[in-house]
């Protein structure tokens, strides 16, 4: 017999189950306002995440956060609504900077009291598009640019976050607590970032629909970094029109002059993020999805493969033709070490920019670090850095890396984009298909301070490497716990993800693509 969860703050619940849409139309009809929304969201947030379940999701709630709501709720009865995310809170990850009162820390304490000078261009989007950024989302430290092992959701700033299913469990990395506050409805949407599945990852582990856009799509500016080459924001939401909604205001951030990569993005012709975030039928009839079966992507947790199965047979319901199996996907490993050095090179360039960029905001500013050698000795001579449980070894390498004109560098870029996206992806779409499907990764395991995280199996890194959309919604359960398919695409490709994404939501039902969480200690299994 299945218990159907109970919510643990019941005086916010009805606020909380509605997502972006549902919320959006009742701020037109006059059910609502975005005031109340907000200030209800608040109170949810201080009574769960650091008080009944110890979530620890969000690093910080904003300050001025209902005032904006209550002046948004005038320019609506003005008739002024900016667009469909007027009114609609959202929380964003806290390695994006946001100007005074909230602050960015990356999950360090390295910066103190201190502001970054402006908001980053996808806030100022969410912001000139009407959307009230809530507050600041726990992460794990530097994007879980640390060290190896390392434990996800874990910050000097935020403490660990929890994952909302079982609070035993990790919730993912590193975009842990956009994950876990949207699945534990204290937010309808969350913005994270992934540089290699910190947007798929804990989107799965906490139950959450999740994409990861095509790098250039979103404007990096005032991002924390750490690979050019990579890096990427995106949305985090409950259905496939909600990522929409939010992919399509973020993807107004784009060429402002100061991203590379936005710069030289080149969109094809026709391809228009206003359509995001419009409600498709999911129908899938004259879509090809291949299926991939081989090396490390399936076989290493048979209740996942189970589970996935079934949404497979729901694609082929919604009428898509499925290429099963493909050619094999290369191994991860295949690229492991090779990505690892292209990451450690781009990390010291980008993160010293972006600190001198930070620490030339004003006089107040100039104790703030400068170099990667001093985010070190920071860390060794702050004992609430923890580093006897999470070292600095990857910040280390990269400090002592020379710049991108390196060799190394270079043959290491060359191979780990061939092995990704030459022979890797564009191998599998070469067969003829839209769309790769395949576990997301096995259920989320238990958090571990002194071993670290205990990933069994993982989709994402191709798509991340070849700079890919790539997509993930919960399409089941083992033991209480969320299991996830993973969806890549060629490059702009998103509506075709989105639209998957609402053919599992309309076969499965939301219940089980949206499953509330139990804030339970442990799994079922453990009783």
């Amino acid at each position: 017999m299945t218990i159907e969860p109970t919510d643990p703050h019941p005086q916010s619940a009805e606020i909380a189950g509605l997502d972006a849409a549902q919320l959006s139309q009742r701020f037109e009809n006059g059910t609502l306002t975005s005031a109340d929304v907000v200030a209800r969201l608040v109170a949810r947030i201080e009574a769960l995440d650091g008080g009944a379940t110890g979530l620890h999701s969000v690093i910080e709630l904003a300050p001025d956060a209902e005032d904006f709501a209550a002046a948004l709720d005038a320019e609506r009865r003005a008739g002024r609504v900016r667009g469909p995310l007027h009114g609609v809170p959202v929380l964003v990850k806290d390695n994006i900077d946001t100007a005074a009162p909230l602050h960015t820390s990356a999950g360090s304490l390295v910066f103190g009291d201190s502001f970054p000078a402006r908001d980053a261009t996808v806030v100022r989007v969410l912001r000139d598009a009407g959307a009230v950024v809530i507050g600041k989302a726990n992460l794990s430290e530097w994007a879980n640019f640390r060290s190896r092992p390392s434990s996800s959701g874990w910050s000097a700033s935020g403490g660990q976050t929890r994952n909302p299913h079982a609070l035993d469990r990790s919730p993912g990395g590193s975009s842990s607590g956009s994950a876990a506050a949207a699945a534990a409805r204290l937010v309808p949407l969350a913005v994270g970032t992934e540089t290699d599945g910190s947007i798929i990852c804990p989107s799965a582990a906490c139950g959450l629909a999740g994409l990861k856009p095509t790098l250039g799509l979103v404007s990096r500016t005032g991002i924390v970094p750490i690979a050019a080459s990579q890096d990427t924001a995106g949305p985090m939401a409950r259905t496939a029109r909600d990522l929409g909604l939010l992919l399509g205001t973020l993807a107004r951030a784009v060429d402002d002059g100061e991203d590379g990569a936005a710069t030289r993005a080149r969109r094809p012709a026709g391809y228009d993020p206003r359509l995001f975030g419009q409600p498709v039928e999911g129908n899938l009839v004259g879509l090809r999805i291949g299926v991939v079966r081989s090396g490390a992507y399936a076989g290493y947790h048979p209740p996942t493969d189970t589970v996935v199965e079934r949404a497979l047979e729901a694609l082929t319901v919604a009428g898509a033709q499925l290429v099963d199996p493909l050619d094999a996907l290369p191994d991860p490993s295949a690229w492991e070490e090779d990505e690892q050095t292209v990451l450690v090179h781009e990390f010291r360039v980008g993160m010293e920019a972006y600190l001198s960029r930070r620490s030339a905001a004003g006089p107040a500013h100039r104790h703030l670090p400068r170099t990667l050698d001093d985010l070190l000795t920071h860390a060794e001579r702050e004992p609430r850095e923890r580093a006897d449980l999470f070292g600095t070894d990857v910040i280390s390498r990269a400090a002592a890396t020379g710049g991108l004109g390196s060799a190394a560098y270079r043959a290491a870029f060359d191979r780990v984009k061939d092995a990704a996206r030459n022979r890797g992806l564009d191998a599998l779409f070469a067969q003829g298909v839209d769309v790769v499907a395949l576990p997301a990764m096995a259920p989320a395991w238990p958090i571990d301070h002194v071993l670290g995280d205990h990933i069994a199996g993982y989709a994402w890194s191709a798509s991340a490497v070849a700079g890919y959309p790539s997509a993930t919604m919960p399409v089941g359960t083992v033991e209480g716990l969320p299991v996830a398919v993973a969806l890549l695409g060629p490059a702009w490709s998103e509506l075709v993800l989105l639209r998957v994404l609402a053919a599992l939501e309309r076969e499965l039902g939301s219940g089980v693509t949206a499953p509330f969480p139990r804030f339970a200690e442990h799994t079922m299994l453990a009783g």
